[in-house]
């Protein structure tokens, strides 16, 4: 039974629900019911939520498979810590105006690093 897995996803899902609600209170600002009406402040909340819709389930799925295939502690919470620093500092340098281009671009590129290393991590308990 996965015992540390569920912080991270935990944590993770808290992210997710608050750029859902940024989302929600940019639409109210800007009164957007449906779209993003071409604004560009629309576009981005729905972008910068969007993009954590298209990493996190991925994340979860590699981080619990982890633990379920015997990942030691240690292991299961770089990963974890790893992949929600980089979901938070890709959100932030994303979501801010003007964007922060260094936040933005490192949190991806730790995003996929985390993402291969626990794919390849699955891969390897998987065939050990």
């Amino acid at each position: 039974m996965p015992l540390i897995s569920p912080l991270y996803v935990g944590l993770l899902a808290l992210l997710s629900v608050g750029l859902g609600l940024r989302v929600s209170r940019v639409r109210m600002k800007c009164k957007v019911s449906v779209g993003d009406a071409g604004n560009p402040e629309m576009i981005k909340a729905i972008r910068v939520h969007a993009n954590s819709i298209e990493y996190i389930p991925l994340g979860v799925v590699l981080l619990v498979l982890m633990e379920l295939q015997g990942a030691h502690t240690w292991q299961i919470h770089l990963a974890g810590a790893g992949f929600l620093l980089a979901r938070l500092m890709h959100a932030y340098g994303f979501g801010r105006t003007p964007q922060l281009t260094a936040a933005r671009f490192w949190g991806m590129i730790l995003n996929y690093g985390i993402i291969a290393l626990m794919a390849v991590l699955n891969i390897w308990f998987a065939l050990s």
